[in-house]
């Protein structure tokens, strides 16, 4: 017995130590220290509305009387993923909005579930208070594919065209437990700053890209917002399902796919084609961001497609 209590008495040591310097880990690693507030704000670019989860930091430009086009950032970058796209379509007479999902950028993050759910809720909020009354063609790349489909099968009335970038696909869910997906991410941002470079066939073409993403990770519920849309967007996810009621609904759909991606593999093209009826362009010596490497090839497909 006493040699039982030894042993247990030192495992409940171990426990304890072990705890706190996990704790302490955790603490010291975890980069998110800093609060998004109106002082930070007034010195950025775009607009900011509040909506009933807290503000969203949004661009809306083009003339009135152009058609809308919503764009859709993807899993952690904001919408400066779409530089360059956002002003072509704006130059060709379009009007497009495009806005920080919540946790991300400069929108505000809030400690709550990031289903589905939530992700319509900004995006109908947003459309509403801007007034923005007719349907609009929506342009999603990555995540923002995957949200673009299922909000267009809940919300066939309020989309008019659909376009994806390189779309996130798949059914698979995380098989770690949540808090070891936080833990690992708190101890080791960088590597998920560095990844971004992983999006890219040319990575040295876009040399500030991993310091442009970074800021954004110093503010507090960036990770959460990841996390809890890794796990809980991802329990309700069903791709047949949405791609379905697409088709039902006859909405003309481009999918557009660069050839070298490696976050999404172009082989998944083939299998979103045998489900989803659509226009197809493959892209050439591009990767998992095509409209920023191929913008030359992404852009004008765009504005023809959305045109039609």
């Amino acid at each position: 017995m006493k040699f039982l209590r030894k042993l247990l008495s030192a495992l409940l040591i171990i426990i304890i130590f072990g705890g706190a310097a996990l704790f302490i880990i955790y603490y010291f690693k975890n980069i998110e220290k800093k609060e998004i507030t109106h002082e930070l704000r007034k010195n950025t670019n775009g607009s900011y509305i509040e909506l009933s989860q807290g503000f969203t930091h949004y661009e809306l430009d083009g003339p009135d009387t152009g058609k809308l086009v919503v764009l859709l950032h993807g899993f952690s970058v904001p919408y400066y993923i779409w530089n360059g796209t956002y002003e072509y379509l704006t130059s060709h007479g379009f009007k497009v909005l495009r806005y920080d999902m919540y946790g991300r950028g400069f929108s505000d993050r809030p400690d709550v579930t990031y289903d589905k759910q939530f992700y319509f809720q900004q995006l109908n909020e947003l459309v509403d208070q801007l007034h923005l009354k007719k349907p609009f063609s929506i342009v999603g790349v990555s995540f923002g594919g995957m949200l673009a489909t299922d909000y267009t099968a809940a919300y066939p009335d309020r989309v008019n065209k659909v376009v994806l970038v390189d779309p996130a696909y798949g059914t698979e869910h995380p098989t770690q437990p949540r808090f070891v997906a936080d833990f690992m991410d708190a101890i080791d941002p960088e590597k998920r700053a560095l990844g971004q470079m992983d999006d890219f066939k040319y990575p040295d073409r876009h040399p500030n890209w991993v310091e442009q993403y970074r800021p954004q990770m110093e503010y507090k519920g960036f990770r959460h917002a990841l996390i809890s849309t890794l796990y809980d967007y991802r329990a309700s996810y069903n791709p047949t399902e949405s791609y379905n009621s697409l088709n039902n609904q006859h909405k003309p759909v481009l999918l557009i796919w660069g050839k070298e991606d490696k976050t999404v593999p172009f082989a998944y093209s083939d299998e979103v084609r045998k489900l989803l009826k659509t226009e197809f362009l493959p892209v050439d010596d591009a990767a998992h961001l095509p409209h920023l490497e191929q913008p030359d090839v992404v852009n004008p497909a765009l504005v023809t497609f959305l045109k039609k």
